[in-house]
């Protein structure tokens, strides 16, 4: 019988960086995954996937404005969605190979398969060709991810009514796609098929889109892709997705208690995702799962058995693919006798739209639930050289600090390169830097980072320049 070190169970963006971090420390690591390519959902079906279909389809979107940079393009300019899909294929399996390499370069196990407890020291994997193997894990980590959610009374087909997982290979650009849930998958994967020219609705139930977020750039957001077609209904609770051929009909009902129809050709179902604990056979190895389905751990990401430890998306908290890896990271330290800590506030949140959101620290709307006193600074796009420049006018910055220390509680942006900016605003809150330290540093002329110097002027006594 093989026996290890440490067993991850799950490849993707948590568990193979675990793998990786445990491996470096000195431990014989093992990972298994139950699929033929390493990465996960996020590689494969998840965040690499559709920011490649979302850079190809955002090509084709800046063609009709390329008309005011003095570019003419003459002839028909067509979508070739095989073709685009192809590259997406192309960019998930160079990624993926590159896992592989780094799991050799490691020196880590990699077995294929189904891994499922036998008890708490050992695992058996079930492979492809009906066979097993069991092996012994002095320390066993879940990396098993989540799955895509739907509602009890929906029948996802997955040729009409649709997960995320098929709406990155369809075989057609669709007439009418009818997104059910308004959060960043469902928004990023609408933005790409507007673009290449359908009409997108998106049924919500909240009363805005990414509820998660600040509530000004949910509201900035409706705004631009209003601008760009797509059609929101939020406050809309779904009470019924029937398919008939290639027609499906979508019925919500609104806070007045009306009914809404709307008929498409294809319904992507984006309400969220589940943790995924499906034959891990987690309570012969004494593992307590919750009543939502998670993994349950202790701060430091331990179970109730004390030498399996649980990350990313089958435990609590964001199911955001670097927030997985500082937790493999963290574990494979904790084991190592290391003292390692996450500060899951300064976890970033993005979403992948042109213009691009993102988020880090508390939102206005929680700093006004636990009464804390706050000032606010905001500077936007459009007052930007830089932005206009490139005629990236839409979005700002804004930045939360607090009303007495100055310290920056909040960062949230809406506009062009903001999923790298915030960056910068996880570096300063990391640090306690003040709203005043941001503002006295100095940002390149002409950047858009001076959004982010410009929106702390604003909160340090109103000082902004260039507005």
């Amino acid at each position: 019988m093989n026996s290890f070190d440490v067993v991850v169970i799950g490849s993707g963006p948590g568990g193979y960086v675990s793998a990786i971090r445990c491996a470096q420390l000195g431990f014989k690591t093992a990972i298994i995954e139950k699929y033929s390519t390493l990465g996960g959902t996020c590689l494969n079906v998840g965040c690499i996937p559709s920011k490649a279909l979302l850079a190809s389809s955002h090509h084709y979107a800046e063609i009709a404005h390329f008309a005011d940079h003095g570019i003419e393009v003459s002839g028909e300019v067509k979508v070739n969605l095989e073709k685009m899909i192809a590259r997406k294929k192309a960019v998930v399996d160079q990624t993926s190979g590159g896992i592989n390499y780094l799991m050799d370069k490691n020196k880590i196990t990699v077995f294929e398969g189904l891994g499922s407890f036998v008890d708490a020291t050992h695992v058996a994997v079930a492979k492809a060709d009906g066979t097993s193997e069991t092996i012994e894990a002095k320390h066993t980590i879940i990396a098993t991810g989540s799955k895509p959610s739907s509602l009890p009374f929906i029948s996802i087909d997955k040729e009409r009514v649709i997960t995320s997982t098929e709406a990155l290979s369809l075989k057609e650009v669709p007439k009418h796609l009818v997104i059910i849930g308004g959060g960043v998958i469902g928004i990023e994967l609408g933005q790409v098929y507007l673009r290449l020219g359908a009409q997108v609705s998106v049924v919500e139930f909240m009363d805005r889109i990414i509820p998660g977020m600040d509530a000004s750039l949910s509201k900035e957001l409706t705004k631009v892709l209003k601008k760009q077609g797509m059609k929101f209904y939020t406050s809309h609770k779904v009470q019924s997705v029937e398919r008939a051929g290639d027609v499906v009909t979508v019925k919500a009902e609104n806070a007045k208690g009306e009914v809404i129809t709307l008929e498409g050709d294809y319904s992507l179902v984006s309400v969220g995702r589940r943790p995924y604990t499906d034959g891990l056979n987690a309570e012969a190895a004494g593992v307590k799962i919750s009543e939502r389905g998670q993994v349950e751990v202790n701060d430091h990401l331990q179970t109730s058995a004390s030498n399996i430890y649980a990350i990313g998306d089958v435990v609590r908290g964001a199911m955001l693919a670097h927030k997985a890896e500082e937790e493999g990271t963290m574990v494979a330290e904790i084991l190592a006798g290391q003292k390692p800590h996450i500060d899951y506030n300064l976890i970033p949140g993005v979403v992948y739209t042109w213009p691009e959101v993102a988020a880090v620290g508390q939102t206005e709307e929680q700093l006004k639930a636990a009464g804390v006193a706050y000032k606010s600074g905001s500077f936007p796009f459009k007052a930007l050289g830089r932005a206009r420049a490139s005629a990236d006018l839409d979005g700002f910055v804004k930045i939360l600090a607090d009303a007495k220390t100055d310290e920056v509680l909040g960062i949230h942006m809406i506009g062009a390169r903001t999923a790298d900016l915030i960056a910068e605003a996880v570096v300063a809150m990391e640090y306690k830097a003040s709203a005043e330290d941001i503002s006295r540093m100095s940002h390149a002329h002409p950047t858009f980072a001076e959004a982010v110097k410009e929106a702390a002027l604003a909160a340090t006594d109103n000082r902004a320049i260039h507005v």
